[in-house]
């Protein structure tokens, strides 16, 4: 396997550009937004806890500004993206649950398909009028155990499994940087899209579920396999930094991509699925009511 020698000590300057990033306050968005401030990036840390946002920023060296997104609210979303005025450089899809409990967001969806996909779904397409260089969307490792039911995105007729529902929202999170990319393609926009994956990173990612037992487990995983997260950050620094062809995957290198430095890296059978992400999308703009925009940064109207 190629090994990767990069690190975020080698992110080129971002002086004079805008990054947002969603779930900032913690885990691998606090380390990003730490890094990208570091070498000049104004970094808006868009999270739902405004007041854990300001203690998070006030730990960051550089241009900073929190702003509340609530991710499993599409009026959270639709209120972030009107107040938005300006360019935007840099959009970090970073926010995310995982096997919490069965539950459902403010719009009736399944919490982890509603927060990890739908609510980005929403966020992107709302601001990419603004968005000048690229969208980096934060996946996982389980995507590949993952499966998408269209019929059923929302658990309402299967029985529902958190780790399954999990893999399905991280599935999608690929198929949706796969589609946009073509959208953006198609439409003559220079924005690209990305994907990233942080390995086993230790966060508090893993400590929500609710379930004694597995998060005991996760935490003695954290312990013995896990990298830390500033190494599990290094695959969103470098998707949002480096000259990649569109619709690249980044995760780290080392052995099952669980730790290591970022490189290009595989994905599914099903992730790579162009059809799928087409009907994802589709699914997507009808259960959000959010289209791709008429018109993107420094491209051309969308082809009917």
């Amino acid at each position: 396997m190629t090994k990767s020698s990069w690190t975020s000590a080698k992110l080129p300057s971002f002086e004079g550009k805008t990054v947002v990033i969603t779930g900032a306050n913690s885990g691998i968005g606090l380390v990003a937004a730490r890094e990208l401030a570091r070498v000049g990036a104004r970094v808006v840390l868009a999270v739902r806890d405004t007041d854990r946002g300001t203690a998070a920023a006030a730990t960051i060296t550089g241009i900073t500004e929190v702003r509340a997104l609530d991710l499993a609210d599409l009026a959270s979303v639709r209120r972030f993206a009107d107040e938005w005025t300006g360019p935007l450089d840099v959009l970090v899809n970073n926010a995310g649950i995982m096997t919490p409990p069965e539950g459902k967001t403010k719009d009736g969806f399944e919490t982890q398909i509603g927060t990890n996909h739908l609510g980005h779904f929403a966020l992107t397409n709302r601001l990419l009028p603004h968005i000048t260089d690229r969208v980096v969307t934060v996946a996982s490792m389980a995507h590949r155990r993952g499966t998408i039911d269209l019929d059923d995105l929302n658990w309402e007729t299967r029985t529902y499994n958190r780790v399954a529902a999990y893999g399905q929202s991280k599935l999608a999170n690929l198929l949706f940087t796969l589609e946009l990319q073509r959208r953006l393609t198609e439409a003559g926009s220079p924005v690209r899209a990305h994907s990233a994956h942080p390995g086993w990173s230790a966060t508090n990612l893993q400590s929500h579920t609710e379930n004694r037992l597995y998060d005991g487990l996760m935490n003695l995983g954290n312990k013995l396999l896990a990298q830390d997260a500033e190494a599990g950050a290094a695959p969103t620094l470098y998707a949002a930094s480096q000259d990649l062809p569109g619709a690249s995957y980044i995760g780290p290198d080392g052995r099952w991509e669980m730790r290591g430095k970022p490189k290009l890296v595989g994905r599914s059978r099903e992730a790579r699925d162009t059809e799928l992400a087409k009907k994802l999308w589709t699914a997507s703009e009808e259960l959000t009511g959010v289209p791709f925009p008429a018109a993107v940064s420094g491209g051309q109207p969308e082809k009917k």
